[in-house]
């Protein structure tokens, strides 16, 4: 236990893979490869740069001594300098070349981009793994009748299988906004304090080719294939929000899905993972709460409020720049990724596929059972006109009926006994077999097993030979 405070994503939900990400030794030493990059191109372009100074700097990437980073910084009030001269502590020969014709943002907003794309991977690479296992199950369940519903209440029949598909393509969809935006990530480059690369210009004397060239030399030893090719001070803060857009559009996704599993929870239908010694209430020994959906969307309510922090960023950067976005954007930034791995941390523990979702295939064929008769009318309607029966009539009374048997149901707490009602009634022309033979809830799935399985082919089967499936696994920390 400590006295000040700790975010619950460092201390229960994130991975340490993201919280590596956003941490100080992250960020820090990234600033440090820039430094290099950036000293590695002016000496290839002529500046008074030597390799026994590059090699200097790239040999003292990871000695960071932040005792002496943070007393400089109180007295300089200034992150980056603090930093550049840390640097050049433990690089006396490189001392006077670090940073040379950068501004800030060179490294700060750099390697803010740097982080975003690795972070962006992490996820792509957990949301992936999760797309696999909703398929997997989905494969598993494609031809089991369950009732579907629409405004929450009992409409026709779907299959479980089917419903996991729903689920499956909105992170589909996801997936590709993800990878769009990892695809459009441009580093800022070397630009300047105001965006114009005057510093930059004055260093070459006026060699546009070779400003030009050492931007590109940067974005290859940083890996990335541009920079943006216009900019104040900073990229356009729209970056942040479009990453941050993505990662809310995950939430939705998980929000989604885990609420849906909390009601098939409480229809019993459905769990989540409960184990042995887990306790559900401590009032309430029987509990089995759906603690790990609740968790979801929880954090994933968080994620879709967050985003528009860096909406507001993105609207009020006055000019070339203004300073109010740096507190902001570290916060929310950093939280919106620590959130998404988190609540894809949480899917994978609930649809691992040895120990994840448990499916009551008797309660819900005992519930589709209780609402098939009302959803078979049609069908018995419709065989007894063939008969001779007229349309018009066997609708009314089938509305009498139904209205009897739901009156049966809630009011009286029996069993639906419409089928029997039905059988009674002469008009209707139909025997007991012939009843039985159309009370069969696989005949009322519609396309369900094959929807599943040209989804899976289609859809899923081709995003997972691309970019493959990890062996990801997630604890869950309660």
């Amino acid at each position: 236990m400590t006295n000040s405070y700790e975010s619950p994503f460092c201390t229960r939900y994130a991975s340490k893979e993201m919280q590596y990400i956003f941490s100080a030794d992250k960020k820090f030493t990234t600033w440090r490869k820039l430094w290099v990059a950036l000293a590695r191109a002016e000496m290839q372009l002529g500046l008074p740069v030597t390799q026994e100074q590059v090699d200097e700097l790239e040999a003292n990437v990871d000695n960071i001594d932040y005792e002496v980073a943070a007393a400089r910084e109180k007295v300089v009030r200034h992150d980056v300098m603090a930093h550049v001269y840390t640097y050049g502590k433990v690089c006396p020969k490189a001392a006077g070349i670090i940073h040379l014709g950068a501004t800030s943002c060179y490294v700060g907003d750099n390697t803010d981009v740097i982080i975003m794309r690795d972070a962006m991977q992490v996820v792509k690479r957990k949301l992936v793994k999760v797309i696999s296992q909703l398929a997997e199950f989905a494969d598993k369940y494609k031809a089991m009748p369950c009732l579907a519903y629409t405004h929450l209440q009992p409409a026709q029949l779907t299959t479980v299988g089917k419903r996991a598909t729903l689920w499956c393509n909105e992170l589909l969809t996801d997936l590709e906004n993800l990878d769009f935006q990892i695809s459009k990530l441009k580093l800022l480059g070397s630009k300047g304090t105001t965006g114009t690369q005057a510093s930059f210009m004055e260093l070459f004397e006026g060699d546009t080719d070779k400003v030009k060239k050492l931007e590109k030399l940067i974005a290859d030893e940083m890996g990335f294939d541009a920079v943006v090719p216009v900019s104040g001070q900073t990229y356009s803060r729209k970056v942040d929000y479009n990453v941050c857009s993505v990662l809310a559009g995950i939430a939705q996704s998980a929000m989604k899905f885990a609420n849906d599993i909390r009601i098939l929870q409480s229809f019993k239908e459905i769990e989540e993972p409960f184990e042995k010694n887990q306790i559900g209430s401590s009032a309430m020994a029987y509990k089995r709460n759906p603690m790990r959906d609740e968790r979801i969307c929880a954090l994933a309510r968080y994620v879709m409020c967050d985003v528009l922090n860096p909406a507001f960023t993105a609207g009020t950067q006055w000019f070339e720049r203004t300073l109010d976005d740096s507190a902001n954007k570290r916060i929310s930034v950093a939280e919106a990724f620590l959130g998404v791995d988190s609540i894809l941390n949480i899917m994978l523990n609930v649809t691992d596929p040895e120990n994840g979702l448990v499916v009551y295939d008797k309660i819900i064929r005992r519930r589709v059972m209780a609402e098939l008769p009302f959803m078979a009318t049609e069908n018995i309607m419709m065989d007894a006109v063939k008969k001779g029966g007229n349309r018009q009539e066997l609708h009314e009374k089938i509305r009498e009926y139904s209205m009897v048997a739901g009156a049966n149901v809630k009011r009286e707490g029996l069993d639906n006994n419409l089928c029997d009602l039905i059988l009674a009634d002469p008009m209707f022309m139909i025997t007991k077999k012939e009843m039985d033979a159309i009370m069969k809830p696989e005949n009322f799935i519609g396309r369900c097993p094959q929807q599943v399985e040209e989804f899976i082919a289609e859809c899923v089967k081709p995003v997972l030979d691309e970019n493959g499936v990890s062996d990801d696994t997630a604890e869950i920390n309660v």
